[in-house]
């Protein structure tokens, strides 16, 4: 092994490119493609260590494909040993990325290289928002361990492609070694479980379907196994539920009923749950939660509402009917790993998308005006302080707003369309064209924008490009209203419903217009619906 910055005059240069190694397809990603990830991994509680060996079933794209092939792996892990056809293969550290030097690769062929590796893997102190390796105990101080990469990546733990445009088309198989005291969880199904020497235990878990590298995850624990079938739109789908010991009753009586409820309602609004040769899977584990794809991570605290206190952040009430984290994650099943955001800048895609579902769980119980009323409550949170949308290229998150705001977009198009059957129609056709597919927001937009035959180019614009809150300006004068928009983009446009008698939609731009009115509904004061995320302000 070389490690070295032989591609950079020093570190500096390095630490200024790291970000768009990290972020972009390099030419060392470029030439291949991901089918299969074979891993198996044992972690040390003890000593917060992790050993394992990876082997990547990959396609050649291209005929002369550059010699080395780019794999990412975060310090302090480190890869041992390379092979590939029984030979060793040459490599060299750039930081975290790893390049493989391997022998010509003849396009359109599959191949195969394993990689051992072993170390101390970055630890994470903020679940799963800070991202890596969680060493933890349950209540009962027993081993307790997971991990949670979202934003990172999965090469805090695994070496692999660490880029969410490539996910592989043959799924994974995840092997967890642990001592035969505990019980290891993965993705999928579990096909094969071994009694080892030295008191270990070996749990395989394989996932068939494409899955994103952060989707991959395990938890270990001292689990027991809930089992029960969901009649599914797809006929029946089995649900699994891993919990720790002295969590099974709550898990019987709060779990298994709310994740039928769920699926009952997500299936209804998106279409079939996307992963029934995979089966459903929900994991207790040692932080809030996580979409880890057929292993769903929930650390909350088996009752309804918002937060793991029971309490409503829309404070509307009907945050409170359901688990909104259990809603939450199950709902990425469909936004976050059936259809995923191919770099990380368009997050909103998931979490716009999975507010949404939060929105539409209530309405399919309680009615639209519930569902209407909830999301209203959430736009107070949207702070505007950056775009949604990140830069591309360099594995940067957008704004945090990408979760409220991203669903206020969605909320939007669908008042726009005054007929919800409809908008429902349009998220299932998304789901079936997008199907197991990795996406940019601007493949998103152009389906709404084709199939609602809306204006929305500038409408996506102002909201997912744009930190300003568009203002609607009126002045009322004369039995007459005249608007405009101000604090947007100079082409947005969006039709608004109002309470003008006879003439509720007015269609504002940013120049001024005029329309006759006989009178306002509901007294005399001008209002624009309230399911729009605007400001209004009265003019002289």
């Amino acid at each position: 092994m070389v490690c070295a910055y032989a591609f950079f005059r020093n570190a500096t240069e390095y630490c200024k490119k790291k970000d768009s190694l990290v972020g972009s397809i390099t030419a060392e990603r470029a030439w291949w493609n991901i089918l299969h990830y074979n891993l198996t991994v044992e972690p040390d509680w003890v000593h917060k260590k992790l050993k394992g060996i990876q082997t990547i079933t990959y396609e050649v794209l291209q005929n002369r494909p550059i010699k080395e092939m780019q794999i990412d792996l975060v310090a302090p892990l480190a890869i041992d040993s390379v092979i590939q056809d029984g030979k060793s293969v040459a490599f060299r550290q750039v930081g975290d990325i790893w390049y493989l030097q391997l022998n010509k690769q003849r396009q359109s062929s599959k191949k195969q290289v394993t990689i051992y590796y072993a170390g101390k893997p970055i630890e994470s102190l903020h679940a799963p928002w800070d991202g890596g390796m969680v060493w933890s105990k349950d209540s009962l101080g027993r081993p307790w361990i997971s991990v949670a990469c979202q934003y990172k990546g999965a090469s805090l733990w695994f070496p692999c492609k660490n880029h969410l445009s490539d996910e592989p088309e043959n799924g994974a198989t995840i092997s967890v070694i642990v001592p035969d005291s505990l019980i290891a969880v993965s993705n999928g199904r579990l096909i094969h479980q071994q009694q080892l020497a030295a008191d270990k235990t070996l749990f395989r878990w394989q996932v068939k379907s494409p899955i994103n590298h952060y989707g991959i995850s395990f938890y270990i624990g001292k689990y027991v196994h809930l089992s029960g079938k969901h009649n599914g739109k797809n006929g029946l789908l089995s649900t699994d539920f891993w919990v720790l010991d002295y969590n099974r009753q709550k898990a019987i009586e709060h779990l298994m009923p709310q994740i039928d409820s769920t699926l009952v309602a997500l299936e209804n609004c998106f279409g079939p749950y996307p992963f029934y040769n995979d089966g459903f899977k929900m994991v207790d584990a040692p932080y809030i939660g996580m979409e880890h794809q057929s292993a769903i991570a929930y650390g909350s605290s088996y009752r309804k509402g918002t937060n793991v206190k029971g309490g409503d952040i829309s404070n509307t009430g009907w945050g409170k009917k359901t688990d909104r984290i259990l809603v939450h994650e199950t709902a990425h099943e469909w936004f976050g790993n059936s259809i995923t955001a191919s770099d990380i800048a368009d997050r909103w895609i998931q979490e716009g998308f999975v507010g949404l579902a939060e929105e539409l769980v209530i309405a399919h119980y309680w009615g639209e005006d519930a569902g209407n009323a909830f999301m209203q409550g959430r736009f107070r949170t949207i702070e505007n302080d950056k775009p949604v949308i990140g830069k591309y290229g360099i594995n940067e998150d957008g704004s945090q707003d990408n979760y409220v705001k991203g669903w206020a977009v969605m909320h939007m198009i669908k008042t726009m369309l005054s007929n919800n059957n409809r908008f429902i129609q349009l998220l299932r056709k998304l789901n079936r064209e997008f199907f197991h597919h990795v996406v940019t927001s601007r493949e998103v937009e152009a389906f709404f924008i084709r199939e609602t035959k809306l204006q929305l180019k500038p409408f996506f614009d102002q909201y997912l490009r744009s930190a300003q809150v568009p203002i609607l300006q009126y002045v009322i004068k004369d039995n007459q209203i005249k608007y405009r928009f101000v604090n947007c983009n100079s082409g947005f446009t969006m039709p608004l419903k109002t309470n003008i008698t006879g003439k509720e939609w007015i269609y504002p731009t940013a120049s001024w217009k005029t329309v006759p009115i006989k009178g306002l509904i509901q007294g005399n004061s001008f209002q624009v619906d309230t399911n729009f995320y605007i400001q209004t302000e009265q003019t002289n």
